[in-house]
């Protein structure tokens, strides 16, 4: 039985000691001191009635039951944040625009495409903080993990507002030098024998590339990384022959594409929100420069073709 509806810092608490594993870390993390910390996990077991941690000599384990409210401590914090940054663009009156928006877009979209982007967006509008998450993984945009994504797939949900900003093209790809020493391969056979990059886990996108590249022998791969960002960093450093966007090979003079007409991957790229935020100004500002700038990521891609 309850004692009373937990505030807020109790489950920031519970979060922080589910992510770090201890009451030290967590209280470090928190900038809190440990005993704090403690105490907010005491008050939020005799609130619930649950028990919720068990000391071993790692640290504090998760019970059951600390597992199973997890998901529900995420969609407060979610929650919560997502409210912070609404309100940081309300109450300002008329005049420039201010306001936190939170971006979510793959690693190497994140870190190739992006910053030039979002440099022009804060030129236009200072009083715009961003925000930027990489990862791989689709964050929520109905729990409101984020306010903008930058998807290479089109939005399922109805209640987004969605647009397609084009294909992405992808490439086998490697340095000049590289090439230079071992030959350039014109056919899946002459692939036979050269340093290859490639994942180091298979998922749903290399599943969907696995007839396309059937012909090659998985196992002379020279490095495997399920980080994309890895298998740019080694293309370009001449390691072998990878994977990679067509547009930021073609920025980089020492790249060459290699097998363009057996191997062009198209990745279908969007631009989503929650369709909430429409009236919110710097989200308004934000998906519009994002959509004018991937838009000429784009079309850079296409003229230099």
């Amino acid at each position: 039985m309850t004692i009373g509806e937990p505030n807020w810092d109790l489950y920031r608490s519970f979060l922080a000691v589910m992510r770090e594993g201890s009451l030290s870390a967590a209280a470090r993390a928190l900038g809190l001191t440990q005993p704090t910390v403690g105490r907010h996990i005491e008050s939020l077991e005799q609130a619930l009635g649950l028990s919720l941690f068990t000391r071993s000599q790692a640290g504090l384990i998760a019970t059951d039951d600390a597992n199973a409210l997890r998901r529900h401590a995420d969609a407060v914090a979610s929650a919560s944040t997502a409210l912070l940054r609404a309100a940081s663009s309300l109450g300002r009156g008329a005049g420039a625009i201010h306001g936190t928006v939170r971006v979510t877009a793959s690693e190497v979209v994140g870190v190739e495409v992006l910053p030039p982007i979002l440099a022009r967006l804060r030129d236009r509008h200072p009083g715009i903080t961003t925000e930027l998450s990489i990862s791989n993984r689709i964050e929520d945009l109905l729990k409101r993990d984020a306010d903008i994504a930058v998807r290479m797939q089109r939005p399922q949900q109805n209640v987004l507002i969605a647009q397609r900003i084009g294909d992405i093209e992808l490439g086998f790809h490697a340095r000049r030098d590289y090439l230079e020493r071992h030959g350039t391969p014109h056919t899946w056979t002459e692939m036979d024998g050269h340093a290859l990059i490639g994942v180091a886990t298979e998922n749903a996108f290399t599943r969907k590339l696995r007839p396309k590249l059937a012909a090659l022998d998985a196992g002379a791969l020279a490095l495997r990384s399920d980080s994309d960002l890895v298998h740019l960093a080694s293309i370009r450093a001449g390691l072998g022959i990878g994977i990679c966007q067509v547009r930021l090979a073609q920025r980089d003079p020492s790249l060459v594409r290699v097998l363009p007409d057996l191997l062009n991957i198209p990745l279908d790229t969007w631009l989503a929100m929650h369709e909430d935020l429409r009236a919110n100004p710097a989200c308004a500002a934000a998906f519009a420069a994002l959509a004018e700038g991937l838009a000429g990521y784009l079309a850079g891609q296409r003229n230099t073709d």
